[in-house]
């Protein structure tokens, strides 16, 4: 179905907006970097920006390029597929206050954001409860499905996870609310902090890739490398750095992988943390008709479901746990292409169902010490597995 009249409307009005919103902000309170700013060195930094090591051409060259880029085709969209304006699935259970040591478990809140429990700690990734995601509240890509977990029903909260500072997975107005609510720790990719501070967290963790900080004595966060990007304005692509995370513990090795497109990243880290015990991976956008990636650099930081699959095959887990997908439009695909791509792969592959979930927003995966699933018969798989809902 071709996209609407109001559709195209509110891209042109968002594209206005956003445009503004960022020649304005470029380098200013908004962007999390000033221009002075000095930023560490590291072996993917040439000095003035990050990049991806090992890409034949570099993804990101010119500061600009990319989110005009990305407004163009918002814009243009009418080869889109039409979204539906609302799905209503059923609110998740409020989750347990904490689990012990050697039990795990990770509740889909919708979009990337997880509610990791483990070994007594409690950790958010990319966490967003606001409707947009986009520098104003009143126009941008918007949710078409409810967060699976109300705000207030949340556990306390250890750490927060930002992977990268694009607006649907760095959410000021969500980390305000998790501040107000005595957050008080998040762990950011390098240049990072300055603009996450501003949320009122007030303890921000700067880590490069393979660096890492300890919770306690036992769990730890590791910062790990993703194949994607950075920039929240016109002029400051790739000026921070981007990643997944490994969060470490007695109950195991889960990976959040963040945004990221397929690379050999994988396999590096299913050699530094084996055995992972869960693997939560992005599986959209992605253009579903087209053959010839390699002109199109936006498909090369986010992953086809068949190259999610592929990428849990890498990391050896034996649970991924898909992310990025029916919540907000961001890509030329339909609403349920992802996950009707990702069951098709794992048919094609002769992998059972369970090797790779696809949740509804609110449903979660429980382990039980020690390192082996709980085993409850469930219609999303056709091996045992445990959900709760």
């Amino acid at each position: 179905m071709k996209g609407s009249g109001k559709q195209k409307l509110s891209r042109l009005l968002f594209s206005f907006v956003l445009v503004s919103f960022l020649w304005i902000g470029a380098c200013g309170p908004g962007t999390g970097l000033s221009p002075e700013k000095v930023q560490p060195v590291s072996d993917h930094f040439d000095g003035e920006r990050y990049f991806n090591p090992g890409s034949s051409a570099q993804i990101g060259e010119g500061p600009k390029r990319g989110i005009l880029g990305w407004v163009w085709r918002w814009i243009a969209g009418a080869d889109w597929p039409e979204w539906p304006e609302y799905v209503d699935f059923p609110l998740g259970v409020p989750p347990v206050e904490r689990v012990s040591n050697g039990n795990l478990q990770i509740t889909s809140v919708g979009h990337s954001t997880f509610l990791i429990q483990m070994d007594g700690f409690n950790l958010l990734t990319d966490p967003i409860w606001s409707d947009r995601c986009s520098p104003v509240s009143w126009t941008g890509p918007r949710r078409r499905t409810r967060p699976g977990i109300r705000l207030e029903d949340l556990p306390p909260i250890d750490a927060v996870l930002v992977s990268h500072n694009h607006y649907d997975h760095l959410d000021l107005p969500t980390l305000e609310q998790l501040a107000q609510k005595g957050v008080k720790l998040a762990l950011v990719p390098l240049g990072n902090r300055e603009l996450v501070r501003q949320s009122g967290l007030p303890a921000v963790d700067e880590l490069d890739w393979w660096q890492s900080v300890r919770l306690s004595p036992d769990v730890t966060v590791t910062l790990v490398p993703a194949q994607h990007f950075s920039s929240r304005t016109l002029w400051d692509r790739n000026r921070v750095l981007w990643g997944g995370f490994v969060v470490s513990g007695p109950s195991g090795n889960v990976y959040f992988a963040g945004d990221t497109g397929y690379g050999p990243h994988f396999q590096e880290i299913a050699r530094r943390f084996a055995p992972l015990r869960a693997a939560l991976l992005p599986i959209s956008p992605f253009q579903p008709k087209s053959a010839d990636r390699s002109s199109d650099t936006r498909l090369r930081v986010h992953m086809r479901p068949e190259e999610a699959v592929q990428a849990c095959l890498d990391l050896g887990a034996p649970v991924s746990i898909a992310a990025h997908y029916r919540v907000f439009q961001l890509g030329p695909d339909g609403f349920d292409d992802a996950v009707q791509g990702l069951a098709s792969t794992l048919e094609k592959r002769e992998l059972p169902t369970g090797v790779f979930l696809a949740l509804n927003p609110g449903q979660g995966r429980e382990w039980v010490a020690p390192l082996k699933p709980s085993l409850v018969n469930n219609q999303l798989s056709n091996t045992p597995v445990r959900l709760t809902n």
